[in-house]
């Protein structure tokens, strides 16, 4: 198949999942009204798991495939895109404010990472690392579960409220567009790797760049959109909560479904890149200065750092 053709399929797959993503977000959040989930549920599960969705399919597809590079590509890089790109454009158009209870979430994203950071060590990703992963992800689901009894936390403007009418209309789009996300995503996973060979480019980079790029899009696109209506709980929040779903669950399922050793590079320059913007993010967010605000000027060291991880790339 010619490069045009393979990179039509690749943009129109990058289209299908932001869209189908946003979808999935947006039912998800409405189904868990339906059943009245917390809110807080609705901000740490369905926000936060559903733009790592694409992540998490692109990662069980690739792992299946054998291509366990792109899954391990996407998931670190998508960390690295989200905080680096996403959190600095967005402070740089707009100052973040950040809520003193982000901290306890933040604690989790800096366990998983460090954690991720020892079980690749060994440069082998196995299949109890990935289970090693997987359980503090279940950690999570029971800390995030708890708080469903807290009165106190609330999402500011997030209104989900649905007609009891429209229950199995909603159910049947939250199905059909999980099913548009996981086709979306098998043919960037397709066109990628055709591409890559195309272009004699290991899978490693094409999963940091190109495909963390595009599944980051969902990210980027709540953000602005929480910049425009100031849930700026949702926006930290969601980066939050979707670094840690790539940390946990995206990381982990190449472990789990096809162990193997993964490339030095990823230990000596990806896992540092993304271990170094993590601790930037708590420090910027509540050490930086007493406002707990995340300033232009943070946002700004953001987006060079994304420069400089680019040009490393290249």
């Amino acid at each position: 198949m010619s490069i045009i053709l393979l990179i039509i399929a690749l943009l129109s797959g990058f289209l299908l999942l932001i869209l189908s993503a946003n979808k999935f977000v947006e039912n998800g959040a409405k189904t868990a009204s339906i059943f009245n989930v917390s809110p807080l549920v609705i901000g740490l599960i369905i926000l936060g798991f559903g733009t790592s969705a694409p992540e998490i399919l692109i990662s069980i597809l690739s792992a299946l495939d054998g291509n366990n590079s792109l899954g391990i590509g996407n998931a670190i890089g998508s960390n690295i895109l989200n905080i680096s790109l996403v959190l600095g454009l967005s402070a740089f158009l707009h100052p973040i404010k950040v809520i003193e209870n982000n901290k306890k979430e933040w604690l989790f994203l800096a366990i998983a990472t460090i954690c991720a950071g020892f079980l690749l060590y060994d440069q082998v990703l196995s299949r109890i690392d990935g289970i090693i992963l997987f359980l503090l992800l279940l950690a999570f689901f029971i800390y995030a579960f708890k708080q469903v009894k807290n009165p106190n936390q609330k999402l500011d403007n997030l209104d989900y409220s649905v007609d009891k009418k429209q229950n199995k209309k909603i159910l049947f789009s939250l199905v059909f567009s999980l099913i548009i996300l996981i086709l979306s995503a098998k043919i960037i996973v397709w066109s990628s790797v055709e591409i890559a060979k195309i272009f004699n480019v290991s899978d490693l980079i094409i999963g940091l760049t190109v495909i963390s790029l595009g599944t980051s899009l969902p990210e980027l696109a709540l953000s602005i959109a929480s910049i425009i209506k100031k849930q700026y709980a949702i926006l930290v929040g969601n980066i939050i909560g979707s670094n840690f779903f790539n940390t946990v669950a995206v990381l982990a399922l190449p472990g789990i479904i096809n162990p193997d050793k993964i490339p030095i590079e990823v230990i000596n320059r990806d896992y540092v890149i993304m271990l170094f913007l993590t601790i930037l993010f708590f420090i910027f967010s509540y050490k930086f200065n007493k406002e707990r605000i995340i300033n232009r000027l943070s946002g700004f060291v953001f987006l060079v750092i994304f420069s400089f991880y680019m040009w490393m790339l290249f």
